[in-house]
């Protein structure tokens, strides 16, 4: 029988097809990532684009996303159902010690797609993306072992700001499907009707002048974004770089097009794509000068679930070194000759102290990655 902590070869495969067709750009910026973060990033967007097709493709049922809470509670109960996306997430959060509570609030963005909910300001906007793609953010950041709070800080900025391209790219597609996400005040404040725009969406130079303050909102993110590629791995650095610069491309070739996203739907061409990957391979150094900046107060729930996490796994090992060391010492007083449990005292209190050094040291690792 396989390990359910192991990523199987076959449940990944899967999980690869899937990126590969429905995902091209973060397959191509997936490819510059090392192969031990490759496989479960692949994995979590498996997950990510399950649970995004329960609410496009199955009509946005509740029921559906009810399913899908109860999928995850097989995997964090280590008895995932017989589905390979389900089998390797399992596999991916034992080993990464990913927080429940992160896919929890991604499922909880998901939710107010099936509310069909709009959001009047950007305030509120970023606390949707901050769910839906800032929860990514910060998975990501613990697969690639960067745990401290600036850095997740920064990855969550990241995902929030691919979020806001891609919701600048497809206004006139979610509108096709009665989705409004633009902030309605900016809207009303070019002078359009958030109702009326709806039932009859089309472009004018209103609509691009709310869709250009959508495309500068996620600039500073993007700035912010790469003071965080600092922390990373430097082998991380590449893949994570064209991540940032694909999607900020997005946006530049929304403003190329005039912010016109009702007639046609922003590409990165291949050409350009090719040449945003070498700086991505370059440019592995770049500023850190914000990377202290405060975290988006949508992204405050994020950061609390990943303290939380780290706070619950201390405790549980302390309390288990304890509680293992006390019940062999009873053992071994009451059947053991006085000198062999002397013996035995000892080796275990070494054992306890290189127990003891490695949680520490791991400590020190992640404050200081």
């Amino acid at each position: 029988m396989s390990d359910p902590h192991e990523l199987q070869e076959a449940d990944l495969a899967v999980c690869r097809a899937s990126l590969a067709f429905h995902s091209k750009t973060f397959h191509a910026a997936s490819l510059l990532l090392p192969p031990s973060v490759r496989a479960p990033a692949t994995v979590l967007y498996g997950f990510c684009r399950l649970a995004d097709d329960t609410v496009d493709v199955e009509g946005g049922r509740r029921l559906s996303l009810k399913q899908l809470h109860r999928r995850l509670d097989q995997v964090f109960d280590g008895r995932p159902q017989p589905v390979a996306a389900d089998r390797a997430l399992a596999a991916v959060v034992a080993r990464h010690a990913i927080p429940r509570r992160l896919l929890d609030l991604l499922l909880e963005g998901l939710a107010w797609d099936v509310d069909e909910r709009r959001y009047d300001t950007l305030d509120e906007l970023l606390a949707y993306a901050a769910r839906v793609a800032g929860s990514v953010g910060a998975m990501m950041s613990l697969l690639m072992g960067a745990r401290d709070p600036s850095a997740l800080a920064r990855a969550c900025d990241l995902g929030v700001a691919m979020q806001l391209s891609n919701i600048a790219r497809d206004v006139g597609e979610d509108a096709r499907m009665g989705r409004l996400y633009l902030p309605q005040q900016w809207m009303r404040e070019a002078g359009l009707a958030p109702d009326a725009w709806l039932a009859h969406p089309q472009h004018s130079p209103a609509l691009a002048s709310v869709v250009q303050r959508l495309v500068q909102a996620a600039d500073p993110l993007y700035a912010r974004a790469a003071a965080g590629i600092n922390r990373l791995p430097l082998a991380c650095r590449p893949g994570i770089n064209a991540a940032r610069l694909f999607y900020q491309g997005v946006g530049r070739q929304v403003q190329a097009a005039g912010f016109d996203a009702i007639s046609r739907r922003a590409v990165v061409p291949r050409e350009r794509k090719l040449q945003l990957l070498a700086l991505a391979a370059v440019s592995l150094r770049p500023s850190a000068r914000l990377l202290h900046e405060p975290a988006l107060p949508a992204c405050e729930p994020l950061l609390a679930a990943v303290a939380a996490e780290s706070t619950r796994a201390a405790e549980a090992a302390t309390a288990a070194a304890a509680s293992t060391s006390g019940a062999a010492t009873g053992q071994r007083r009451a059947h053991r000759p006085r000198t062999e449990a002397v013996i035995d005292l000892f080796t275990r209190l070494e054992q306890e102290d290189r127990r003891h050094r490695k949680i520490r040291d791991e400590t020190w690792r992640r404050s200081a990655a």
